[in-house]
């Protein structure tokens, strides 16, 4: 499992109460009522010990807590407990839109895909010298949810690519403890298998298998396309070329076109591309075959001749490979940028004309409507005291607003007041 859609959502948080303190001997104990919980978040995290998102296949809902309501004597709502959800390191996560929103690629990263909701304040949180007695409460935000996929990457140092029985599994084989199927018919590998490969005394590269491509892959044919997703982070692409093939030239060129019409192109990375099964066959045979490979492949990418069984040439290109993968992971660490600083609200706004009357949206003022309670007369009239103090109220009657008008709060929302 390496591609899962999953709903996440955070908690709500909790309602804010309003009450007033009624205790024997306290004369006019005042307001007491508490703030809501927080809402718990949605967190996700990196991790070695993952290798798959088999446990998403039937877990489609993965939700945080939700913060409960203030209570009396001023005591706050317990916050909704956050959702850690662990993930393979190699996650991608992009959102219905199919926009990346979290690439989870170190072991331990840590990701907040969705924030809980702020909880509603009581009517304690607003006393003051002039306002002794408030009867506001606020309502609990509601906590962020998105749909999401989840496609699993693998971060390997090499990939293994090329036609069926090119030999890739046998070379990952013969080079590490790994035991992928081996048989002489298409598509023994049906699923990606990793190998870790020491070579030299300190020094080891991550090999993944890559079931085998043939002409169409890319639209969908044989195995498809499913699986070109984990070669996508790889350093290097080792195309394996079965030196019996009728034609070396239209075996090349086959998997090239393909790796060239994934939604990335692959041919950019840097590729060794390597002549298999060179065990038993005469010298000149190989030669001959070698160079009319050489006559499609461009000079700047190396040729090598090897046998993945016998080991016959293995050991230098092994060593190849790893001055290549330090190369690109080099190039690839990120370079120290400054820290910029963003508001972290938006405070504009906008008033539309509409048949019932006018429309009011932004992320500020639309936030305070959602934590107003529509139903107590007090907390409209403070919704109404903080859209005169932004400036909307005025705005609306520089555009002809007229008493009894309908004036709603955000497109979706459905929250209105009269003017």
């Amino acid at each position: 499992m390496d591609r899962v859609q999953v709903s996440i959502r955070a908690g709500d948080g909790g309602n804010g109460m309003s009450s007033f303190r009624h205790e024997k001997f306290v004369d006019r104990g005042g307001p007491d009522g508490g703030d809501g919980g927080k809402g718990g978040d949605v967190v996700f995290v990196a991790s070695r010990n993952q290798n798959t998102l088999a446990k998403f296949r039937y877990q489609k809902q993965l939700s945080a807590t939700s913060g409960t309501a203030g209570s009396k004597r001023k005591r706050h709502g317990k916050n909704g407990d956050d959702l850690i959800v662990n993930v393979p390191v190699g996650t991608a996560i992009a959102n219905s839109q199919g926009e990346v929103v979290a690439d989870l690629t170190v072991d331990g990263q840590v990701e907040i895909l969705a924030l809980g909701g702020r909880g509603g304040f009581g009517n304690a949180h607003f006393t003051s010298s002039i306002r002794q007695a408030p009867v506001v409460a606020e309502k609990g935000e509601k906590g962020e949810a998105i749909d999401a996929v989840l496609e699993l990457k693998m971060i390997a140092d090499v990939g293994l690519v090329g036609l069926p029985n090119a030999g890739k599994s046998t070379l990952l084989s013969t080079i590490s403890n790994a035991q992928p199927d081996i048989a002489d018919y298409p598509f023994t590998t049906l699923t990606p298998n990793l190998g870790v490969v020491d070579v030299g005394n300190n020094n080891s590269l991550l090999f993944a298998d890559i079931p085998g491509l043939i002409e169409g892959a890319s639209q969908g044919k044989g195995l498809g396309d499913e699986f070109l997703r984990h070669v996508e982070r790889t350093a290097v692409l080792l195309h394996l070329v079965d030196i019996y093939n009728d034609n070396i030239a239209d075996a090349y060129k086959t998997i090239q076109a393909e790796l060239n019409a994934y939604k990335v192109d692959l041919t950019k990375r840097p590729q060794i591309v390597v002549l298999n099964k060179i065990d038993g066959l005469d010298p000149k045979f190989v030669k001959q075959k070698m160079a009319a490979l050489r006559r499609v492949v461009p000079s700047r990418t190396k040729l090598f001749a090897i046998s993945s069984k016998s080991g016959e040439g293995v050991d230098k290109l092994l060593y190849e490979l790893k001055s290549i993968v330090e190369l690109v992971r080099v190039r690839e660490q990120p370079k120290k940028v400054l820290p910029v600083i963003k508001l972290t609200e938006d405070i504009t706004w906008h008033v539309t004309p509409c048949e019932e009357g006018f429309v009011v949206t932004g992320q500020k003022i639309e936030r305070f409507a959602a934590r107003t309670d529509f139903g107590n007369q007090a907390g409209v009239e403070r919704l109404r005291d903080i859209m005169g103090k932004m400036g909307i109220m005025r705005e609306l009657e520089r555009k002809g607003a007229k008493p009894g008008q309908k004036i709603i709060i955000g497109q979706k929302s459905g929250q209105e007041i009269e003017y």
